[in-house]
């Protein structure tokens, strides 16, 4: 049996961030997995630099270029994440 992939949201962001030397407007992020939760809650540093690497994980970018992002990029980054994991268990 194939298994589903992952569902992933498209986040547009405001102001335009580079990644890996490429401009970019939008993230896809997908859904975390009990790893990706785990290596959270095990990472170093403060609250905001778990967030950062958790959002650059699921987005498959580095943590420095979620670093470029304007504050209001970030928040929809962070509630498109909260979202994931309120509806995890409903699906």
């Amino acid at each position: 049996m194939a298994s589903k992939p992952r569902p992933t949201e498209t986040v547009e962001l405001e102001y335009a961030i580079e990644v890996d030397g490429v401009s970019v407007d939008t993230l896809s992020m997908r859904r975390p997995t009990v790893r990706d939760q785990l290596t959270f809650e095990e990472g170093k540093g403060g609250e905001a630099r778990k967030v950062i690497a958790m959002i650059a994980n699921l987005c498959e970018i580095p943590p420095k270029s979620v670093e470029q992002l304007d504050q209001s990029d970030f928040v929809k980054l962070t509630e498109t994440l909260q979202g994931f994991q309120a509806t995890q268990s409903q699906s």
